[in-house]
């Protein structure tokens, strides 16, 4: 039963007043079902959509005036990304900027291929010779999962590929559709994009309704 709320009246007198336990299941939803009800809309929409809508790029970049001028001073690998998003507009995909998207890509890749090891290694664990069946299963459950995100990554991989293709022809961070800049803040929530925000948007508007 929720705790009693205090009420002050002209009186000076102190009063408590419980709230009915049918207002409180109607306004205050309980986390299993909040977390279900989102689960329930992410399983919805179609895998490619969910998977774009979901890092897109903030609202808002707000670009910090004191690190303008770190890119001149460090390395490409050494600039954070607060550093590569103060950078001035006029350096958009200048070499230290696509040198720093470069080693980022080049490193998502080693994790993959590294994760894609991994995954061999715990395949080749032999689980006939466990003797509880629900050991099995629950084994047999994790590697069909790790195959899942395994396949993912392998289409992430073929995307890595073709950005640091399109950085060494000098042709990153531009959108396929409209030739503008895609923008730092975006590239950073998602390296391997090749569409602006408003590109993006339009598609998925587009495959919302004619589902193309």
């Amino acid at each position: 039963m929720p705790a009693a709320a205090p009420i002050v009246h002209a009186s000076g007198i102190i009063k408590a007043v419980r709230p009915s336990s049918r207002l409180v299941q109607i306004t205050v939803p309980s986390m299993a079902q909040s977390v279900a009800s989102t689960a329930a809309k992410s399983s919805f929409l179609p895998t490619d959509i969910r998977d774009e809508l979901h890092p897109l790029v903030p609202h808002a970049i707000k670009k910090d005036p004191k690190l303008a001028g770190n890119w001149k001073k460090k390395a490409p690998g050494e600039l954070s990304d607060d550093e590569l998003i103060a950078m001035p507009d006029s350096e958009y995909m200048n070499d230290v900027q696509m040198a720093a998207f470069r080693l980022k890509l080049v490193a998502l890749k080693a994790g993959i291929l590294s994760n894609a090891g991994e995954t061999t290694e715990h395949l080749r664990e032999d689980t006939s010779v466990m003797p509880d069946p629900a050991d099995r299963a629950t084994i047999e459950e994790e590697h069909a999962l790790e195959l899942r995100t395994r396949d993912r990554e392998r289409k992430l991989l073929k995307k890595i590929e073709q950005a640091i293709s399109r950085i060494d022809a000098n042709e990153y961070g531009y959108c396929d559709e409209t030739g503008e800049p895609i923008g730092v803040g975006r590239l950073l929530a998602r390296p391997t994009a090749t569409l602006s925000l408003e590109a993006q948007q339009r598609r998925e508007l587009k495959q919302k309704m004619f589902g193309d």
